[in-house]
């Protein structure tokens, strides 16, 4: 990746943690936590991150989906499975900037309606791209299985072992 690339991918992973913040600090002054209202605290963000010249339309369009995707994948996997949110990360939480995992535990920490409605959304949008941003946790080729650990924010590189760019977040199961 040359230099150009590589302030680009900054960019754009430092974008998506500030528009994570600007829904975070929302969710914060919102006395109702629905799906609606996620959509467009997202919008105000996304909008947010042209009008301060952050990103583009076409990027903040990008970065803003894949933190939908990311939100809808911690609340399926919470909804599913019962299990904490530090599971679905697939790694110890001191890991993580403090931070970042308070904006993630407030934005997936939602009613049992909302979520099983971002559950369903999580389904057809479960996929990981080559070229995406993502947040922490872990990614499994979904074609050789090897993973790749996020220990914050980053750019989704082709899988080191073979290649491919198609991944899925690595759910751990935690036993009883």
């Amino acid at each position: 990746m040359n230099d150009k690339q590589r302030d680009t991918v900054d960019r754009m992973v430092d974008a998506y943690e500030a528009m994570l913040e600007r829904v975070h600090d929302a969710a914060d002054n919102a006395e109702k936590k629905t799906v609606p209202w996620m959509r467009e605290a997202l919008s105000d963000a996304r909008d947010k991150a042209v009008e301060l010249d952050e990103l583009t339309r076409e990027e903040a369009e990008k970065i803003s989906h894949y933190v939908e995707r990311d939100l809808h994948e911690a609340a399926s996997f919470i909804a599913e499975t019962g299990q904490e949110f530090r599971d679905w990360l697939s790694f110890d939480w001191q890991l993580m900037q403090n931070r970042m995992l308070d904006m993630f535990a407030g934005m997936a920490d939602q009613t049992g309606a909302a979520l099983k409605d971002l559950a369903e959304q999580a389904r057809q949008a479960s996929l990981y791209h080559t070229g995406e941003i993502t947040s922490p946790g872990v990614l499994e080729c979904t074609e050789c299985g090897e993973e790749l650990h996020f220990e914050k924010t980053g750019h989704i590189p082709p899988c080191p072992k073979c290649n491919s760019t198609t991944f899925q977040r690595k759910q751990v199961q935690r036993q009883a």
